[in-house]
């Protein structure tokens, strides 16, 4: 949403506002105007932009100015000629020597223009019809919606070190990335951010529809003589080398495509001035991020501004697998398991505020400086929940699963079968490996304790350094009750 606030003077009756540079994702429909004294009585999106075919559509029958190299001298020469065709079917001139296709010479020629043809703006337009009685200076503002921009959180967390696995210091820095692909710039604009996920009905692309700015074609004809004939014109040789011209002398309105976000900046160095930081407000059942200072907004651009800077959040490494019947097919064989960072988001584990999602770069100190060990996309976490960092597989601490349930015996979901989990850890001190057992609604247990956790039966077991530990239990199908 784009609300902007301009200072206008109305003459006495009916007169027409442009709003010049709004957004080419501008959705028209959804425009309001306010402070009129007569309110509004029409509303347009102009859709003729400037560009070399509008220019020539707009001069047809005027006269322009053509600058050719005179191949004898090396001198640029002008003179004027008037414009005989529009600008989808070539340029034709009528110069002193008769009429003439432009670029079809094989001199270096250009085409100046004295003025752009009423109508023309650079910037797409929105225009306001309105009246007043007896006129005035007024502050009107024009809010509208508009497609072509987006934002995203970026975090990055430095886990200090040598500290173990059970008591990590990390520090973390959130950063908003906003883009915008349209071909405006907004300066000085107060900026927003809504995280959350609106509930979204309309086809904002489709309604946006921005303007194109057409594209001047110029082409030449076959020539020959009565003696050779005219050659034939290849056709796929001709359109490449026309429309290759073309590009090259196009002026579009087309938005962008999007950018891949860049990596966050670093934290600030000791000493450094403290950054501009969003801060975080409610807005209904969804968070709000307002930077306190006026930013550019820059055509096709980035933006990235702080919104979050936390220093010593208190977390842990914990490692974890899964162990149920036929989970892991096949023989029994040590696989690595999955490492997590993981801390609570509270106040008193040192953070407390909602998290947007994003991606999340994962930094260690290091001797050399801090290393980048892991990248992951972050979920939506609100304060009080856990928070939950994927790590990737684990180099040091592995499991073997093993079942001995006889899935080929038709009455094997009646009876108990024996499990084993082998756990071996080549870390030079204790680690903590929790394992999931499966869906509560899945297996029945027994010979083991465990809890529930997101709809899993888990426990939890100590791995001594440089050591082993196996844990037995028995499984089976959860049976039907009997009266």
């Amino acid at each position: 949403m784009i609300s902007e606030t301009r200072t206008v003077t109305l003459p006495q009756g009916r007169s027409t506002i442009r709003f010049d540079g709004v957004s080419e994702g501008m959705i028209a429909v959804s425009a309001i105007v306010t402070g009129l004294p007569g309110g509004t009585i029409e509303k347009n999106r102009n859709a003729d932009l400037l560009s070399p075919a509008a220019l020539v559509d707009g001069t047809l029958g005027n006269r322009v100015t053509i600058t050719r190299t005179n191949p004898a001298t090396g001198i640029a020469e002008s003179e004027d000629a008037i414009v005989r065709t529009r600008a989808d079917g070539g340029l034709v001139l009528q110069t002193g020597a008769g009429y003439e296709a432009v670029r079809c010479s094989g001199l270096p020629e250009r085409v100046s223009f004295d003025s752009i043809p009423a109508g023309l703006s650079a910037q797409p337009v929105f225009t306001i019809d309105t009246a007043s009685d007896a006129g005035g200076t007024y502050q009107v503002t024009l809010t509208y919606l508009s497609w072509g921009f987006d934002w995203q959180a970026d975090y990055v967390a430095t886990v200090q070190d040598g500290r173990a696995a059970d008591d990590i210091r990390f520090d973390l820095t959130s950063w908003l990335t906003i883009l915008n692909d349209n071909g405006q710039s907004f300066a000085g604009a107060e900026l927003m951010a809504v995280a959350g996920t609106l509930n979204i009905v309309s086809n904002f692309a489709g309604l946006a529809d921005p303007p194109d700015a057409a594209p001047l074609r110029l082409q030449c004809w076959p020539q020959g003589s009565t003696a050779t004939g005219s050659p034939v014109p290849v056709y796929d040789d001709y359109f490449e080398e026309s429309y290759a011209e073309a590009d090259m002398i196009t002026v579009t309105g087309a938005r962008m495509a999007a950018m891949p976000s860049p990596p966050p900046p670093p934290p600030p160095p000791p000493g450094a001035p403290p950054p501009v930081i969003a801060g975080e407000e409610n807005l209904g059942d969804l968070k709000l991020y307002r930077i306190p200072v006026p930013v550019d907004v820059n055509a096709q651009g980035l933006k990235q501004v702080m919104f979050l800077r936390e220093e010593d959040v208190e977390g842990e490494i914990v490692y974890e697998t899964r162990c149920e019947p036929n989970s892991w097919g096949g023989e029994p064989a040590p696989m690595p398991v999955a490492m997590v960072l993981e801390t609570r988001n509270d106040a008193e584990s040192g953070l407390g505020v909602a998290l947007p999602s994003g991606t999340i770069a994962v930094f260690e100190q290091s001797p050399v400086g801090d290393l980048l060990i892991r990248e992951e996309r972050l979920r939506d976490y609100a304060s009080g929940q856990d928070v939950e960092v994927p790590m990737g597989a684990s180099s040091q601490v592995f499991a073997t699963c093993a079942s001995r349930a006889n899935f080929g015996d038709a009455n094997w979901a009646r009876q108990w079968s024996g499990m084993r989990l082998t756990l071996t850890n080549a870390n030079p001190h204790p680690v903590t490996v929790r394992v999931e057992l499966g869906a509560s609604t899945g297996w029945e247990l027994q010979g083991v304790r465990t809890t529930l956790r997101d709809g899993q039966r888990i426990t939890e077991l100590r791995i001594p350094a440089n050591g082993t530990r196996e844990l037995d239990w028995q499984t089976r199908v959860p049976q039907p009750v009997t009266e």
